[in-house]
């Protein structure tokens, strides 16, 4: 099988590690070879944070270059298309479209860019924006956007319901799991 190319982007702070360990568990469970790798940034300042999920029979890097992603996965608009150059021609970007402002538009130094989503599939790129902070709200947190991200992934793979629930138990703490699961199945649903 040839190597595919997830991209998880976001803020620090969004859950964006938690999805790729998730995403890693279930891709390892199926057998596939499996690399992850994190590029922090200013993550702890509300920085980018960028993760890389490399699957498939062999993988010999944890790096994904400009045009490889077959999938970004953002957690926020502009960290979405900040990161449109690493997809490939046939890739989705999967996105929330909560807006969460950078510094230099908090300072007064910049504009948050407007309409983003219609810009991006301007420039030819398959969109699947919807708003995953009110589902996760609704499942009982507006820290869950990572799994209601990974919900609406899913219905791009082929696993099972139990494969997915199965990568989920494994890495949500007990306390959190009822909730991370409901907004899992709201994400899928949606």
């Amino acid at each position: 099988m040839k190597t595919k190319n997830i991209m998880i982007v976001g803020v620090g702070g969004q859950g964006s590690l938690l999805a790729s360990k998730l995403l890693g568990k279930l891709l390892l469970a199926r057998g596939y070879d499996v690399k992850v790798s994190e590029v922090h940034g200013m993550s702890q300042r509300g920085g980018s944070v960028v993760t890389y999920v490399r699957y498939g029979d062999r993988v010999y890097s944890p790096i994904i270059d400009i045009g490889e992603a077959d999938f970004i996965v953002s957690f926020e608009l502009l960290e979405a298309a900040r990161w449109t150059q690493f997809l490939r021609a046939d890739g989705t970007v999967v996105t929330n479209t909560q807006q969460i402002n950078p510094m230099p538009v908090i300072t007064g130094a910049a504009e948050y860019p407007a309409d983003l989503v219609d810009k991006m599939k301007a420039a030819g790129f398959r969109v699947d924006a919807f708003d995953a902070l009110s589902l996760a709200e609704e499942a009982g947190s507006s820290k869950a956007v990572n799994l209601v991200l990974m919900g609406r992934l899913s219905k791009y793979f082929d696993f099972t319901p139990e494969e997915w629930k199965e990568a989920i138990e494994q890495s949500v703490p007990p306390k959190f799991l009822e909730m991370n699961k409901k907004a899992f199945a709201l994400g899928a649903k949606s």
